[in-house]
């Protein structure tokens, strides 16, 4: 444990500004009110308490899910400051879980590294829950702090100081929260040990030496996350079930300027590459510079050994990066003061430092690696030169394919838009052409293209890459949005700013947006990661009701979206439901319906589609759609309680 403790005091915490409408829209600070958003309330609190140990205050963190239904995490940290914030003149634990973007990652004395983007997370955490506790010890001395109904603090002040309520060991500090999510504001409230264990499974692997213990109090069970390895244990159990070229990962780390950088990597049988990069333990799933210098590095390496070793001859040209990366599972790991993000969902890094810190780092220590195991060398090479003579086989086959999309008719399938704006259109791609002949009737014709698909889509993870290129409906999606694919992809050529998948709220429809959202995510990642991929939300329920009055009963009608509004909707007294309207698909509604819900960007929902952790993405993309029957069926059983069945 390193620091000094008289650092860390109220003129330390900064106040942006206050704690305003975050229950009204709760989406804008935790992305959803579903099961995703409700356990996120979990990470904002975690997320402080990580960032103590990065500081190097705290080796040891307790989750626990309570019986109650609440959440309690509590750290061995130096403690939320108790004393009065020289601004506010109220207790700085007050002001760090009332006031929003109030915390210490915003100036530059508490937190060298941090891992919180916003500083939003205790008091937004707060907002939403129905009662919150934090018991905060220092110096000595336990204080307790309450709020009640989103934020509303029954515990009072004296001389706006928080008193103390009990006593402690000097040396025992840290703080502990406890909260209860608002049942008005989630669709569930229901915490899950399995998100949870598996969250504080990858932070374990991120935070070397960070102890992490899980209890769950409904059940007694009590497991502890500590990985003494970190991210090169890892890299091994992403590929516990690949084949590896090599039994130990390669691990390396090093310190360029005030960035340090981690590596761990392995090489596999797979025809594929996945590079996991983090900056302060956040996962920037998009990459940006760090994965950049990554790459340089290790194909000027490579090729370098290539040359020496005669695997290269003069004649010969260079592996091409993707030939070296061909197969490699790697975690980059950098700890940054003053990380950048950039790209419309904040998951890019752009600092130019980091891309030099990570390419000096990579160049040095995996030289000095390669240089001792000289068989792993051999491995990468032999590795590399199969996928380079592979490379230009299916070159081949797929420069006929591409040349083939110029003669693909799409004008009996494509409804195609008026404007050539790209930064105004859009294109909804629709199951069968009945769907797409409503669809087509009720856009705005300027700005709305339709692309109908005739059936369901090749399953990209089972195909060859000439069966899929082949195949028609993929052929079609190629040619209309204009920006290629593989190699020859440009998503400057993109012709439309939003690309909305719009399915039946049914099983087919399901399996659809999958099949589609699985060949994005192959072939074209970049579509995902600049957040141009949607989904079209058409209402399932059309509810006429009277809103009861004194004085007249009005009647009207309303769109509603899924069974958690529905029955808000019930529970809502002022109103007298007449009837229900349940849709199935989107046949059943009208062009002025379906334009009114659905189309019309004043009052349509779109989810955009986005990726926050990139292993998981390619873990349930593997585990779902490929051929591996045996860990689909565990995982099926395994999630099958908590899946929502429309019968």
């Amino acid at each position: 444990m390193e620091g000094v403790m008289s650092d860390y005091t109220g003129k330390e915490i900064v106040i942006l500004e206050g704690l305003e409408a975050v229950r009204k829209r709760p989406g804008m600070y935790i992305g959803s009110t579903g099961s995703r958003g409700l356990h996120h309330l979990i990470w904002e609190i975690l997320d402080n308490s990580i960032d103590e140990h990065l500081a190097g205050f705290c080796n040891e963190i307790h989750i626990t899910m309570k019986k109650d239904g609440g959440i309690s995490i509590e750290d061995n940290g130096r403690g939320v400051p108790v004393d009065i914030h020289p601004t506010k003149k109220v207790s700085t634990v007050r002001v760090v879980y009332t006031i929003l973007h109030a915390g210490g990652k915003f100036g530059n004395s508490a937190y060298k590294v941090s891992g919180g983007l916003h500083g939003v997370g205790s008091s937004v955490v707060n907002a939403l829950s129905t009662h919150m506790t934090v018991e905060v010890k220092r110096g000595g001395l336990v204080y307790r702090d309450e709020y009640k109904d989103g934020g509303h603090p029954v515990t009072e002040l004296k001389n706006g100081a928080l008193e103390p309520v009990g006593k402690c060991a000097k040396s025992a500090t840290g703080t502990k929260v406890t909260f209860y999510p608002d049942a008005e504001i989630f669709e569930t409230i229901h915490f899950k040990a399995e998100v949870i264990k598996k969250k504080l499974k990858e932070i374990a692997y991120l935070n070397k030496n960070l102890k992490l213990v899980f209890k769950n109090e409904n059940d007694g069970e009590e497991k502890t996350y500590l990985e003494e390895h970190g991210i090169k244990s890892f890299v091994s159990y992403i590929n516990r079930d690949a084949h590896v070229l090599h039994k130990e990962p390669i691990y390396f780390e090093g310190t360029s300027g005030d960035i340090e950088v981690e590596v761990a990597l392995q090489y596999t049988t797979n025809f594929s590459e996945q590079i996991n990069p983090y900056c302060n333990r956040i996962n920037v799933v998009d990459g940006g510079t760090l994965v950049t210098g990554f790459k340089m590095a290790l194909t000027r390496v490579m090729n370098q050994y290539a040359r020496e070793l005669g695997v290269l001859k003069d004649k010969d040209e260079n592996f091409d990066g993707k030939d070296i990366r061909n197969g490699l599972v790697a975690i980059i790991s950098i700890k940054h003061p003053d990380p950048q993000f950039e790209g419309q969902t904040k998951t890019k890094l752009g600092n130019t430092d980091a891309k030099t810190a990570v390419d000096e780092v990579v160049t040095t220590e995996i030289q000095r690696y390669l240089d001792k195991n000289i068989n792993v060398l051999q491995a990468i090479l032999d590795n590399s030169v199969k996928s380079y003579n592979a490379r230009k086989a299916s070159d081949k086959a797929r420069n006929t394919v591409l040349k083939q999309l110029n003669d693909v008719d799409t004008k009996s399938k494509l409804a195609a838009c008026t404007s050539k704006n790209p930064e105004e259109c859009e294109v909804y791609i629709v199951e069968g052409d009945s769907a797409g002949g409503t669809v087509k009737t009720a856009r705005n014709r300027k700005t709305q293209a339709v692309l109908p698909l005739r059936g369901k889509i090749l399953n990209v993870e089972k195909a060859s890459l000439e069966k899929i290129l082949l195949n028609n409906e993929i052929k079609s999606m190629i040619a209309a949005f204009g920006c290629g694919i593989g190699d020859e992809f440009d998503i400057n050529k993109l012709r439309y700013d939003k690309i909305i998948i719009l399915t039946d709220a049914d099983v087919d429809g399901a399996h659809i947006s999958t099949l589609l959202l699985t060949f994005f995510y192959r072939f074209m990642p970049e579509l995902i990661y600049s957040g141009k991929i949607y989904r079209g939300l058409p209402p399932l329920y059309k509810v006429d009701y009277e809103a009861l009055d004194k004085k007249t009963k009005k009647k009207n009608s309303e769109y509603v979206f899924n069974d958690f509004e529905l029955e808000k909707f019930r529970k809502n007294k002022n109103n007298k439901i007449v009837s229900i309207q349940r849709y199935k698909g989107l046949g059943e509604m009208d062009a002025s319906q379906l334009w009114e819900t659905t189309l019309d960007p004043e009052s349509r929902l779109l989810a955009q589609i986005t990726i926050s952790d990139s292993v998981d993405a390619d873990d349930a993309t593997t585990t779902l759609m490929s051929s591996n029957v045996p860990p689909r069926r565990q995982f099926i059983m395994e999630e099958a309680q908590y899946a929502n069945l429309d019968i």
